[in-house]
């Protein structure tokens, strides 16, 4: 008789058994080697039992065909998390460290039908307004700038130092941020990723972009926030600060985690031998293989129902896994054809992400300039050191350690590569310790100006 098991056995450090059969998609573990879990989730079906925090379940959608079915049909599931029924019913703490990301918000990604139509459209119009040029240079000048802060040293983290604050700073400009507006945007945005006294940041974030709504109300720019002030929709100042929020939000994790794994792609993939032109084949292969939101589009199914084999209830949690369906057998195929962006890292359906020609872009940009300002550029640790940060959401390095020729500081917001001064003079010193005591947004808008 045989007696192999029909399953296989979970990964190491894989606890599903104490997560009442559900497999837990948080602690170091799932962190260090996540496609190891999807191998074993697969065993599942197209959907998998999961737990995405202690207490938190969820059924993952592993299966590309799948998960395009299920983005794709908004009258079986809803994306209204009001619908979330173990939150409804009390058995999700608030303070579960998923309840941020997955918790109600007046904005376009939790509405559906006629409302969603209208706050998305205003969004997607508004960011179609970006001209290209303007994007690529305010790009290269925040590079240039970040650059210059760690240039002379000849090493650098490059998340810490670079693909964090990046998209930050690039957003800022989009939206119209003045320098003390700017810098409370950063702190939120930083404190909401990064877990520190999350409450705290998330209130000075929302604080700091109702401020920009009440300063564009009376003074207009040429920028996204204006534009969405100005469109049809007619947007009210509480929905002007929760779609803001959102685009400031879901413009940067994902953005950050893009910049930093095309990064590690490049360092640690001698296929690609730092050259130009295989920066964008790098992008497309990290959207596969590695993409920087990895578990997310939340769903709700509108009433009992039976889903990919799997009996789910009305109000279930139902989360697509963008990594296992990007990395399952069957696409194999699809990419040995040719079908290069045929992934789901985007998303897909009427949520899928409306930005993600801009987000390319500015990846492609930061990438590509970095490389030409620090041409020697490597990996200053072994590879197999390098840890990536805990959460069933996202997909991004803790830190990227790098070495290369120090090159000295830019001037300017264009201009070329120069040395420091060796004995700046003390008028310049004291201005730059005055910039130093500024928040990160005022010292880009004081280097822009020198």
């Amino acid at each position: 008789m045989d007696t192999q098991p029909t399953t296989p056995v979970p990964p190491p450090g894989c606890p599903a058994h104490s997560a009442g059969g559900r497999v837990p998609l948080h602690g170091p573990g799932f962190a260090a080697d996540p496609q190891a879990y999807y191998a074993y989730l697969r065993h599942y079906g197209p959907t998998a039992p999961v737990e995405l925090a202690p207490g938190v379940e969820a059924t993952l959608v592993t299966d590309y065909s799948a998960a395009l079915q299920l983005l794709q049909d908004s009258s079986s599931f809803r994306k209204d998390a009001r619908r979330w029924r173990h939150l409804n019913e009390g058995l999700i703490s608030p303070d579960s460290p998923v309840v941020p990301v997955l918790a109600y918000r007046a904005n376009c990604m939790f509405t559906d039908g006629a409302e969603h139509l209208r706050l998305r459209q205003a969004i997607t119009d508004s960011m179609a307004r970006v001209d290209v040029r303007r994007l690529s240079r305010s790009t290269e000048q925040v590079s240039n700038f970040l650059i210059s802060q760690f240039g002379s040293r000849g090493s650098a983290d490059l998340l810490g130092d670079y693909a964090k604050q990046l998209p930050l700073f690039v957003f800022n400009e989009l939206v119209g941020c003045p320098a003390d507006i700017g810098d409370r945007v950063v702190f939120g945005i930083s404190g909401m990723f990064d877990g520190v006294n999350a409450e705290r940041a998330i209130e000075v974030l929302f604080g700091a972009v109702g401020e920009l709504v009440a300063l564009k109300r009376a003074r207009p720019g040429e920028d996204v926030t204006s534009w969405l002030m100005q469109h049809q929709a007619k947007l009210t100042d509480e929905e002007m600060v929760h779609q803001l929020a959102l685009l400031l939000i879901a413009g940067n994790e994902p953005l950050r985690n893009l910049i930093g794994n095309t990064l590690h792609r490049l360092l640690t993939h001698d296929a690609y031998a730092h050259k130009g032109g295989l920066i964008d084949e790098a992008i497309d292969d990290t959207l596969w293989e590695n993409p920087p939101m990895q578990n997310l589009a939340p769903h709700y199914p509108a009433s009992d129902m039976e889903f990919a084999g799997q009996q789910l209830r009305a109000g279930d949690l139902v989360l697509v896994s963008f990594a296992a369906a990007n990395t399952g057998p069957a696409l194999t195929a699809a990419r040995q054809a040719g079908s290069n962006r045929a992934h789901l890292a985007w998303s897909a359906g009427p949520h899928a992400c409306p930005s993600k020609e801009p987000a390319r872009q500015i990846t492609a940009t930061a990438v590509e300039n970095l490389l030409n300002r620090l041409p020697d550029v490597e990996l200053a640790v072994p590879e197999d050191s390098l840890v990536w940060r805990p959460g069933p959401f996202n997909r991004g390095l803790s830190t990227l350690p790098a070495r290369f020729t120090p090159v000295g500081t830019v001037r300017g917001p264009g201009g070329p590569l120069e040395r420091p001064e060796a004995h700046p003079q003390p008028e310049a010193a004291d201005a730059g310790a005055k910039r130093e005591r500024a928040g990160k947004w005022s010292q880009f808008l004081n280097w822009l100006t020198k």
